[in-house]
């Protein structure tokens, strides 16, 4: 397992080319609606934040190794929803 620090700088890079993505399809795209894009950046937002606290505060009475290992699944599952709204964005 790596450690807390590292795995919070990976939160947070992956969070920032999130962003930077979401930034780019509003420059890029002339009609795109520009209220779910504000969502899906305050949503990026809120996770990077519940994540990063999460790793900081871990649930008491569960084995850390599977706690970590169901918190990096989540946050995989959660940024792979957020790519598809990024894509579905016109």
């Amino acid at each position: 397992m790596t450690s807390k620090r590292k795995l919070k700088k990976e939160i947070n890079e992956i969070c920032t080319v999130l962003l930077a993505e979401c930034f780019a399809k509003l420059i890029d795209s002339e009609n795109c609606n520009e209220e779910n894009v504000d969502s899906l950046l305050k949503s990026i937002m809120t996770m990077n934040d519940d994540y990063t606290r999460r790793i900081s505060h871990p649930e008491p009475g569960i084995e850390k190794k599977a706690y970590f290992k169901d918190l990096i699944g989540a946050f995989n599952r959660e940024v792979d929803e957020i790519i598809d709204h990024i894509t579905s964005i016109n």
